[in-house]
């Protein structure tokens, strides 16, 4: 049964509180080192999996020249961000241990760091991994997780003033697809995100460098991922900036009938611009310069007189 805005705004406790507009705690995001106005532009996060396994992009970055040119190729496409990671999180995915994941990451982040002037993510549910990777310059934690896989992770970003993505998910990779039973898609999502925010500031993570992500793709049926994006604006609630992860992800190749990476692109056009009009701030895409085109066209229909 389709979930209605009455239903949608029981998550909201005060009719003062049912926001409709891009409003969140402060426009001013602090990512150790860096810091955006998020009120003159969608922020881009450019990927980059230096993992064998990733979905669309695994083996094309394993050896650290490739990894630094396609860095390198993002920022001058307009990445604001570049978000690093050493494990596929696809649906079905295993997982990998900490060493390799070490192996894999830290080489390119201690290099990236060096060489380009932008924040970099790193994409990671280990604390161990998270510590390591901020040692070496990393500026934020992207935790697919929202701090559940490892807690530890929060006292890592507290201690090294970083910034920290919360995502939701419903379990892990490996069988995330198979939890896909919410009460209320929109409520139990703004919940779980709100636990997590709470428990990381509570860990002493800055309030102005959090980040939620509704983890569309991750343990969420097609249906379920398309009310997301319909009714993103709910999780402003949270007075977060909000990220988005839709790139080439499966559900658009099933609204559109291709398993086909390659015909998801236009599709990927629509919910980022779907995404940034209904209150994403930072959108994380795989084709830095065709979403950048997207996000400034949004931008200037959002901050039109």
């Amino acid at each position: 049964m389709q979930e209605s805005i009455s239903q949608v705004d029981k998550v909201i406790s005060t009719e003062k509180e049912q926001l409709v507009c891009r409003e969140i705690e402060s426009n001013d995001l602090r990512l150790r080192g860096f810091s955006f106005d998020l009120s003159s532009k969608t922020l881009i996060m450019g990927v980059l999996n230096v993992t064998p396994d990733s979905f669309f992009d695994g083996g094309r970055y394993l050896e650290i020249d490739k990894a630094l040119g396609h860095i390198d190729r993002m920022i001058k496409d307009g990445a604001d961000i570049i978000d690093i990671g050493g494990e596929s999180t696809r649906p079905g995915s295993y997982g990998v241990s900490e060493r390799v994941e070490l192996e894999r990451v830290i080489p390119v982040i201690k290099a990236a760091v060096k060489r380009f002037n932008v924040p970099v993510s790193i994409d990671t549910t280990k604390s161990k991994v998270a510590k390591e990777a901020l040692e070496e310059g990393a500026s934020i934690v992207n935790d697919i997780s929202g701090l559940t896989f490892d807690p530890g992770i929060a006292n890592t970003v507290a201690a090294n003033e970083a910034g920290l993505v919360i995502m939701h998910t419903s379990s892990h990779p490996i069988d995330m697809q198979n939890m896909t039973h919410y009460e209320s898609i929109i409520h139990d999502i703004i919940k779980s995100l709100s636990d997590s925010v709470e428990f990381a500031e509570s860990a002493g993570v800055s309030p102005y460098s959090i980040i939620v992500d509704p983890g569309i793709g991750f343990g969420k049926t097609t249906e379920q991922n398309l009310k997301l994006l319909k009714y993103l604006n709910q999780l402003l609630v949270l007075r977060k900036p909000v990220l988005i992860g839709t790139s080439r992800k499966s559900f658009i190749g099933k609204i559109i009938g291709s398993n086909n990476l390659d015909d998801r692109l236009e599709g990927t056009s629509a919910t980022v611009a779907i995404g940034i009009m209904n209150g994403a701030s930072i959108i994380r895409v795989h084709d830095v310069r065709h979403m950048n085109r997207v996000a400034k066209v949004v931008d200037a229909i959002i901050n039109a007189e």
